[in-house]
């Protein structure tokens, strides 16, 4: 099975790991770099500054709640660019306001779930991810 590779966009710590766990709970493997903020996700994403050897992602765990650069701008700047507009994103966020599920759904985004906060959301999330790797990563 090909390793995914995935650029995780987050800037909290545990939620880097949580997302790394219910990336391998879905049974996805993968090669992970993470940014810490919108700027150095763009950064990874044009192998810019000091990101001139990173990966190029396949997937792109994307939360909304960054700093200099939010997720939604960092999605429009993914799905608005002819080159990087096939990178499979996925919105991984606690945000669940209608306004920002609707934004990232027409901006492109392949996929919206919520960081899980009880076990039955956890399930939830695995998941969808699960499918999500059976209808999308297995095909890359």
């Amino acid at each position: 099975m090909k390793k995914i590779n995935v650029l995780i966009v987050e800037d909290n710590e545990p939620d880097v790991l949580l997302t790394e766990e219910v990336l391998a709970m879905a049974g996805i493997q993968t090669n992970i770099l993470v940014a810490r903020d919108g700027v150095e996700a763009i950064d990874c994403i044009l192998k810019n500054n000091q990101y001139t050897q990173a990966i190029t992602p396949d997937l792109v765990m994307l939360d909304i709640n960054l700093p200099k650069l939010n997720g939604k701008e960092v999605l429009s700047f993914i799905k608005s660019n002819s080159k990087y507009a096939n990178i499979h994103v996925v919105m991984y966020t606690s945000s669940h306001l209608e306004t920002d599920i609707l934004y990232s759904y027409k901006a492109g985004v392949d996929l919206y779930l919520n960081k899980p906060f009880a076990m039955a959301d956890f399930d939830k999330v695995i998941a969808a991810l699960k499918n999500f790797k059976q209808q999308v990563l297995d095909k890359l």
